[in-house]
């Protein structure tokens, strides 16, 4: 959910037979005491909050959701000082949840064994959990806390310990067999910089690669099971790395795309018998893109069932791609299949355009697709920071579609733009409409 232009960055499951087993034996070796049986109703809400699947009122979604970034201006798990102010400004602009990043580049803001929890250890320096403490107080305030999690990304982060634990074959490597370790500067190298870039630079880690699922399956397990009052996990960066322009699937033979290490290579064979392309040779396309999507649909299915095993009543989520056709070619990223299968309550595309015509057209393709009443149009206010009514315009575009609810990116560039943070507060009191954001407070 990196704020960039560029690219800025879970209802029941299907009970398949079988499909539990990973997330079985992570959980017997965390102690989690919840068995995963049975139905799982809705999670409790905390007072004054609507249900989930609430639908729109006249004045809008009934759910509305904030952004909060772990290393961004306001780092409020790290300075439990600015907590009031979050949940100040989350009342005044009408928020119902709080995405709260707690996972980032492999680092936890929550007490993990799996990640690099110092800036936990950090933080309790002050006393106290502070993620434990902010959602008691969220809670009190009457708004739900989602844990916040970047799955597949590991920002720079080269020291990891996912990495130092399963070495370099964990990290992505694209056609041409060059690992994004070895990127210059996190870009791609010459001489196909001349034609791609890199969407957001940065190390991802290859969901095929062996070992890769089941520690993030653990890590968010663990996550959910030391965290028992967590209303929702909110996965991010469950996908492929993006390039720039995109390609329609691996077919054509053009383009960049990644996934092909030499161990997810050699498991693609061993699994359906046929050899992956690489480099210049297409053979198997289809198959292997289809192989690809799969891992990724798994790495959901398990993070979901072993979240609800460590708590039934929790709420699972992710931030996805907003072109849910292109997010199922080039991403491996099926959103669209996570909801139909139960694997996700619900999905936010990340809806990041200043282009009022064009999110007009997704919101109503959302709202009208058989999953609209689980779709939350992400926007990314803060690309209106300087145009606060522009931010208006887009909250009574997505209003009008009939959106269920929807999410703003994010609080720390709302916090960071009074005449912004002013006009929204003033819109969800009722008092403006687009074209009435006033004068930029001094």
């Amino acid at each position: 959910m990196t704020p960039t232009l560029r690219s800025p960055r879970l209802v029941r499951d299907g009970h398949r037979a079988g499909a539990g087993r990973r997330a079985a034996a992570w959980l017997a070796l965390t102690s989690l005491a919840v068995c995963a049986c049975g139905e799982r109703r809705e999670a409790s809400s905390p007072a004054g909050a609507p249900e989930a699947g609430a639908p729109a009122t006249a004045q809008g979604p009934a759910r509305r959701a904030l952004w909060v970034l772990a290393e961004g201006s306001q780092r409020v798990l790290e300075h439990p000082d600015r907590v009031p102010a979050l949940l100040d400004d989350a009342r005044a602009l009408g928020a119902t949840d709080l995405f709260v990043q707690v996972y980032r580049g492999g680092r936890a803001w929550f007490d993990s064994t799996h990640a690099d929890a110092d800036p936990l250890r950090a933080a309790r320096g002050l006393g106290t959990d502070p993620l434990h403490a902010l959602i008691l107080r969220a809670h009190q305030a009457g708004l739900r806390v989602h844990a916040w999690v970047n799955v597949l990304s590991l920002a720079k982060n080269r020291q990891a310990p996912i990495v130092r634990a399963l070495g370099r074959d964990a990290i992505h490597v694209d056609r041409r067999g060059r690992s994004l370790l070895d990127y210059p500067d996190y870009e791609i190298p010459p001489p196909d910089r001349r034609f791609y870039r890199m969407g957001t630079p940065g190390l991802y880690l290859d969901p095929a690669a062996p070992g890769t699922a089941d520690e993030l399956v653990a890590t968010f397990a663990e996550l959910c099971a030391r965290y028992p009052e967590l209303d929702g996990l909110h996965l991010d960066y469950i996908r492929y790395p993006e390039v720039l322009p995109f390609i329609p699937g691996t077919r054509f033979g053009v383009g960049l795309d990644f996934g092909y290490g030499v161990r997810s290579r050699e498991r693609f064979r061993a699994e359906t018998g046929q050899v992956a392309p690489f480099g210049d040779h297409i053979e198997n396309a289809d198959a292997w893109d289809a192989w690809r999507r799969e891992k990724v649909d798994a790495l959901v299915r398990e993070i979901a069932r072993a979240a609800r095993a460590a708590q039934p009543h929790i709420s699972v989520s992710a931030a996805v791609w907003t072109y849910a056709d292109r997010a199922y070619q080039v991403l491996g990223q099926d959103w669209r299949r996570w909801l139909e299968e139960g694997w996700l309550d619900f999905a936010v595309p990340m809806a990041y355009t200043r282009d009022d015509r064009l999110l007009r057209y997704q919101a109503e393709t959302f709202a009208r697709s058989p999953q609209g009443s689980r779709i939350w149009p992400g926007l990314g206010v803060w690309l209106f920071a300087a145009d606060p009514p522009g931010a208006l315009r887009q909250l009574d575009i997505v209003r009008t579609a009939g959106a269920p609810a929807i999410a703003l990116f994010s609080w720390d560039s709302i916090a960071d733009a009074p005449a912004l943070r002013a006009a929204l507060v003033r819109a969800a009191e009722g008092g403006a409409r687009p074209g009435q954001a006033g004068r930029p407070e001094k």
